[in-house]
């Protein structure tokens, strides 16, 4: 009796895999898509607080609210990319 439930333990052990974790590896197909987004997002990033800095320095807030809103194109952009994949 005891040899049988040896047998299963072993097999059930020798078969098992181990989990993986998300973070470990990166698909391969969504690989140049993240990287991509991860330009866009930083491009955002950087007009926006481009904008804010327009928009407050200058006497008319036209300007930044123009590079506000282009930089808001970007982030669309991003956000389109995200949800296609």
């Amino acid at each position: 009796m005891t040899t049988e439930n040896e047998e299963k333990d072993t097999l059930q052990t020798s078969s098992a895999v181990p989990p993986r974790h998300r973070l470990q590896q990166l698909p391969t197909s969504g690989e140049k898509s993240l990287k991509v987004r991860n330009i866009l997002n930083l491009v955002f990033m950087l007009g926006a607080l481009i904008g804010i800095i327009l928009y407050f320095a200058l006497p008319s807030p036209t300007v930044g609210i123009i590079v506000i809103l282009a930089a808001m194109v970007f982030k669309i952009i991003e956000c389109v990319i995200r949800f296609i994949h």
